[in-house]
């Protein structure tokens, strides 16, 4: 009997193994898409309890492949890696404040690396800086000599490099370990999406902080990055306009406070 139980839990674990490793390999093919994501509010993050992903990046891509009929599982990435992933299709799409019309650190445009649905909501680059700092580090020429700090891979990254020449710029994980860094005096300054910090700076944990609104960049938009190809990015971008027709994609922004940044008209897009 002990041999028989044995040998049909082996067998189970198999066939969930098995399961586990085409869920995760499912390129959109099938019923399956893997977004790769990043902690980041307000677009991916987890509710209080710890465990609920939510955000409006979350609930938006949920809504689009239920319209589409695909399963959705979220995979938290290394965002410096995401051409890898994406390219070795351990995610079907990027799809987390992903700034669409910037250049990489190597100089290349990244509409030129992958495929983008329409523009959905607009961005910028922000400098966080403590309250106290507020006097002294007012123009680019303030920070020469400043530590601060950048997500690997990210807009800001690039942003940071043109913009503060002369200071000491190192990468983080994530845009919240670099907010983190700022706000425990680690880091004179930290450059993330200007979403991420309109959504926390100067509020509970991260009171002391602040946004150097005169260092803002220009603005830029945030779109869903496929595989150069991919037959989702029309199916994505249909779905994108069906649900900015019934009201889905504002009611959502609404939820998280992005009603002034997203982008619900994509006539100009569809006929540009």
């Amino acid at each position: 009997m002990k041999k028989f139980i044995c040998a049909l839990l082996i067998v189970s674990l198999l066939a969930v193994g098995a399961f586990a490793l085409v869920a995760c390999n499912d390129n959109g093919d099938g019923e399956t898409v893997i977004i790769g994501y990043t902690i980041y509010q307000p677009m991916n993050y987890y509710d209080t309890d710890g465990k609920t992903l939510i955000g409006f990046d979350t609930e938006l891509a949920e809504a689009v492949f239920d319209k589409l009929g695909y399963n959705v599982v979220f995979k938290l990435i290394d965002w410096n890696n995401k051409y890898i992933d994406l390219d070795a299709g351990t995610v079907t799409c990027l799809w987390n404040g992903f700034t669409a019309n910037a250049a990489d650190d190597d100089g290349i445009q990244r509409s030129e690396k992958i495929d983008f649905s329409y523009n959905y909501m607009q961005n910028a680059q922000a400098v966080v800086i403590q309250k106290e700092d507020a006097d002294v580090l007012k123009t680019a020429s303030d920070f020469n000599g400043k530590s601060g700090i950048v997500e690997n891979g990210s807009a800001g990254q690039t942003y940071a490099k043109e913009t503060f020449t002369g200071a000491n710029v190192k990468s983080a994980t994530d845009q919240m370990k670099a907010i983190t860094e700022v706000n425990a005096n680690a880091q004179d300054f930290a450059v993330v999406d200007y979403q991420l910090a309109n959504s926390i700076v100067g509020k509970g944990n991260y009171s002391n902080l602040m946004i150097v609104d005169a260092l803002n960049s220009a603005s830029e938009y945030y779109a869903i990055g496929f595989k150069k190809g991919s037959e989702l990015t029309a199916k994505v971008n249909q779905a994108l306009v069906e649900l900015a027709a019934d009201g889905t994609i504002a009611k959502i922004a609404e939820k998280y406070g992005l009603s002034t940044s997203v982008i619900t008209d994509y006539s100009e897009q569809i006929n540009g």
